[in-house]
Order: C-alpha cells, then sequence, then structure tokens
C-alpha cells in the first residue's frame, strides 16, 4: 500500500513538473522578445508586480494563512532567485545573446537545482543518478555548441549567474512546498517583494508605451501570468511530490521546446539533429529518476 502511495504520488510529480517545464520553456523566447522593447529592468520588475497583484488576490481569496515566521528566510531566497535574480539576468544576459544561445546554460539548470538540493532540500540520489544527470547536461551543452553559437563573454557570466541563483531558488521553493504548498509558496514569495517591485515599476516605466509594439506587450503578458506565477504553481507542487533530483531532470527537456518556440517566433532554425539530441535527453531524464532515490 505504501509504495503504490509512492508511485501514485511520484507520477502525479513528473506530471506537474512536466507542466510546469512546458509553460517555463517559453519564457526566454518571450523574454528575448520583450528586451527589443521594454529595458531589461522594467520587464523584471513589472512582471513580478503583475504576477505579485495576482498572487495577492488568489491569497486573499482562498483566506491563506500567512507563513510561519521560519519560513521567512526561505520565502527571500525563492524571491532573491525566482522572482528578482534569474529574470533580471536573463533579460540583462539576451541583450547580448539569442534565445538559442542561453540553451547552452539552460541545460546546467538540472544540475544546479539537484545540487541545491542535496544542500538544502537535504535529499541523497544514487551516484548513478549524477552520472545520467551529467550526461544529460553534457548532451544539451554539446548540441547548442555544435550550432557555432557565441556571445559576449558579459552575456555568458550573466546567464551562469542566473542558472545558480535559479537552482537555488528551485530548491529552496520545493523544500518549502512540502509544508506550505506549491502555489502558496510562489504566490507568498511575489507578494513578499510586492511592495518593491511596484515602485521600482513606476520608477523604471517608460515616459510612453505607444512605441511598444503587440509582440513586445505579449512577452510581458506571458512571463508576468505564466513564467512568474502559473508554471511555479505546477513546478514547485511536482518538485515537492516527486523530489528535487528527479523531477528537476525534466528541465533538460525544456531547451528543446524553447527552441521549438523560438524557431517559430524568431524564426530560427531546427535541424533534424535536435530531435535525435532530445531522445538521448529523454532516455537520461529515464535513467536519472530511477536513481533518483
Amino acid at each position: 500500500m505504501r509504495k503504490a502511495r509512492y508511485m501514485d504520488r511520484s507520477a502525479s510529480g513528473w506530471l506537474n513538473g512536466l507542466i510546469g517545464v512546458v509553460i517555463f520553456s517559453g519564457s526566454l523566447p518571450a523574454t528575448r522578445v520583450a528586451v527589443m522593447q521594454f529595458d531589461p529592468v522594467f520587464l523584471t520588475v513589472a512582471r513580478a508586480a503583475i504576477a505579485g497583484a495576482l498572487a495577492l488576490l488568489l491569497l486573499l481569496f482562498f483566506a491563506e494563512k500567512r507563513p510561519a515566521r521560519r519560513d521567512v528566510f526561505s520565502l527571500v531566497v525563492v524571491a532573491a532567485g525566482v522572482v528578482v535574480g534569474f529574470p533580471l539576468l536573463t533579460a540583462l544576459a539576451l541583450q547580448h545573446m539569442t534565445s538559442a544561445h542561453s540553451v547552452v546554460f539552460v541545460g546546467l539548470l538540472p544540475l544546479a537545482t539537484a545540487v541545491f538540493g542535496v544542500i538544502r532540500g537535504g535529499e541523497r540520489p544514487k551516484p548513478a543518478f549524477w552520472l545520467f544527470a551529467v550526461m544529460g547536461s553534457a548532451f544539451v551543452c554539446s548540441f547548442a555548441l555544435a550550432q557555432g553559437l557565441s556571445a559576449a563573454p558579459v552575456g555568458d557570466a550573466l546567464m551562469m549567474a542566473a542558472i545558480i541563483v535559479c537552482g537555488l531558488g528551485y530548491a529552496e521553493g520545493a523544500k518549502l512546498s512540502r509544508t506550505l504548498g506549491g502555489w502558496q509558496v510562489i504566490s507568498w514569495a511575489l507578494v513578499l517583494s510586492l511592495p518593491v517591485m511596484i515602485l521600482a515599476s513606476i520608477w523604471f516605466m517608460p515616459a510612453s508605451f505607444s512605441h511598444i509594439n503587440a509582440p513586445a506587450l505579449g512577452g510581458l503578458v506571458y512571463v508576468s501570468l505564466f513564467s512568474m506565477l502559473i508554471g511555479f504553481v505546477f513546478w514547485y507542487r511536482g518538485l515537492a511530490q516527486g523530489g528535487i533530483a528527479s523531477v528537476g531532470q525534466l528541465q533538460l527537456l525544456q531547451p528543446f521546446l524553447g527552441l521549438t518556440l523560438a524557431a517559430t517566433l524568431l524564426h530560427e532554425t531546427v535541424t533534424w539533429t535536435m530531435f535525435a539530441v532530445t531522445a538521448a535527453v529523454i532516455a537520461c531524464v529515464a535513467a536519472a529518476r530511477k536513481f533518483a532515490r
């Protein structure tokens, strides 16, 4: 009976995690489109302010209790990592690189999440897990580098910093989701940062929106509602149910989903090798899951 409950919880975690990854896969292409018209700092604070206002309404509607004092530090870490850190650093980085180049670094995000899952979440995957996790990341990075991608060093440094703070934010939020709930964690993190984000949005708001085109506005709406809030509802719940290190490997699929969207929205080329590498990555994800616990 216990094993059956574990299997059901694990399967539910992977399903929720997959939904979250599909939603997140549109983040970098949408950000790339948005920063063509919006200042990166304004984009960061505006998306957090919009998502934070919606999160506040949800918390009030469902009459959620305030987090315990012991949870405040973890919420600050989540806010610093995924509400401010990752969005700002990637927006700045995408001024120096294409969305396709960024997949080199997104391919390292599952490893970063797994490492912080060990440090902050207390998880202890088997040694074989790390082998397949590294192999999956290597497949993603090798594929991206094989495309002949290049960017300014400052863009690479910003993306690397973004991956580190995002991995920490993912692991910290997943740990907290075990007791607080998935959508509650991201909602409270957004609300915690909401006053600062509103003031910053007013400060960095462009003098006029007349020059902002529809794609840029669409990018802002997507990263505000889906990347900043809805995706995390599924993602944190999935990590809490199925394990941070295990479900975190689903992020290896995100670059390929993102490249597909980039090809559609930004007219970047998609080749058959992308699908071959995707198959190899899926195999690594499946193997990593087997040895995650």
